[in-house]
């Protein structure tokens, strides 16, 4: 049994708020609050606060601004002596790394995150640490690495009743599934995903769920008509939310839906409305997966091959850069598709490899990210506090 979703995330003066608060009431409530706090010299009430405005500027696609308010989080609660406040900033600064592409940067902070939470006592922080490097794998395409992590993670919030933290996990391990072509048992689990979400009034999560869905209604069903009514369905929650880069990924996978529907001059128009939607809040991923849309769409109107190939040649060398499997393995299929000659990078498959996350495990020896290494104990993590802290927030 689940109960309603809740947002810790939201602590101090704004565990008031709601999981489905539209985050422009969060960013101002949270200023306001944080505000008073440094006023009144509570630095640990600052770091609680800051951290709700890091995370309201981060899903608002505001990265500077986001970027700004984790640290001042972060040295708030050093100042304050709050190892789980600390911990709390790490996750809203890697998740940010790993949003804007930084995907070292994201292994390192939430690896970071995943230690102090541990060393703090606090399960939630380290469980929502250690899902965000499950992510960040299985972003990058690292299924292998990441997938055990996934379910590990999804039984212990089964254990615990955590609705929003199931619903994340389900949705994580149908998204693999479904880009290794086991569409039944993607639906499934995104269907599961989509009850559990509804039911714990878990709007964010619910939006996820239902996108999935429209996915696999269009490319195993070719049911293009209900899955422009689950798209449109979770389009209005991200909306309600203002929920910036969750509304832009919707808005791709309507282009994908039309795409595949035949309806390319649609499709064109939904992706060139979504890579608008990414360049703004500076997502990589986002921007590259709707360039490859776009592109796509625009070869099925009559654009000039050469223009196709040169325009998914640079796509293939820029995600060749940024580590992204699945969706470099995307363009080379465009390339297939529409017979122009495949490019790849000397070298940069082999570095890439190298880089990528071992087999992580749930512990207190946890294994993760792309150096392996065991998590430090207590006395670890203090004597590198110093050196770790310059680095972090500079």
């Amino acid at each position: 049994m689940y109960g309603k979703a809740f947002a810790p995330e939201y602590q101090g003066a704004l565990t008031t708020l709601s999981v489905n608060s539209s985050l422009v009431e969060v960013l101002a409530e949270g200023t306001e609050r944080l505000r008073e706090a440094e006023r009144a010299g509570r630095p640990a009430e600052a770091a609680r606060c800051g951290l709700a405005v890091a995370e309201a500027q981060r899903r608002l696609g505001r990265i500077r601004e986001a970027d700004r308010a984790w640290k001042a989080s972060y040295r708030a609660a050093r100042a304050a002596g709050d190892t789980a406040a600390r911990a709390w900033a790490l996750w809203s600064g890697g998740t940010l790394a790993r949003q804007r592409g930084a995907f070292p940067l994201a292994w390192r902070l939430l690896k970071l995150a995943a230690e102090l939470g541990e060393l703090g006592g606090d399960v939630v922080v380290r469980g929502y640490s250690l899902a965000g490097l499950a992510e960040t794998g299985r972003i990058q395409g690292d299924y292998e690495a990441v997938g055990r992590l996934h379910e590990q993670l999804l039984a212990e919030a089964r254990k615990r009743g955590e609705a929003r933290h199931t619903v994340w996990a389900l949705e994580g391990i149908a998204q693999m599934h479904r880009n290794t072509g086991d569409f039944d048992r993607a639906y499934a689990l995104f269907e599961e995903a989509a009850q559990i979400a509804e039911r714990a009034e878990d709007r964010r999560g619910h939006a996820w769920a239902l996108r999935g869905l429209a996915d696999i209604l269009s490319v195993r069903d070719g049911d293009t008509g209900r899955a422009l009514e689950l798209l449109s369905e979770a389009e209005a929650g991200c909306r309600a939310m203002n929920l910036s880069s969750a509304l832009a990924y919707n808005h791709k996978m309507r282009g994908n839906v039309l795409y595949r529907a035949g309806r390319h001059a649609e499709a064109r128009d939904m992706y060139e409305l979504a890579l608008e939607e990414f360049r703004a809040m500076s997502e990589p991923r986002g921007e590259a997966l709707a360039r490859l849309g776009l592109t796509k769409s625009l070869a099925r109107l009559g654009r000039d091959r050469a223009e196709t190939a040169a325009e998914l040649a640079e796509l293939a060398e820029t995600l060749d850069r940024s580590g992204l499997k699945h969706a470099r393995e995307m363009v080379t299929r465009a390339q297939r598709e529409f017979g122009v000659r495949t490019q790849t990078v000397r070298g940069v498959e082999d570095d890439r490899d190298r880089r990528v996350a071992p087999q992580t495990q749930v512990g207190p020896e946890t294994q993760v990210g792309p150096e392996t290494q065991v998590a430090p104990g207590p006395q670890a993590v203090r004597g590198t506090r110093d050196a770790r802290d310059a680095e972090v927030v500079r």
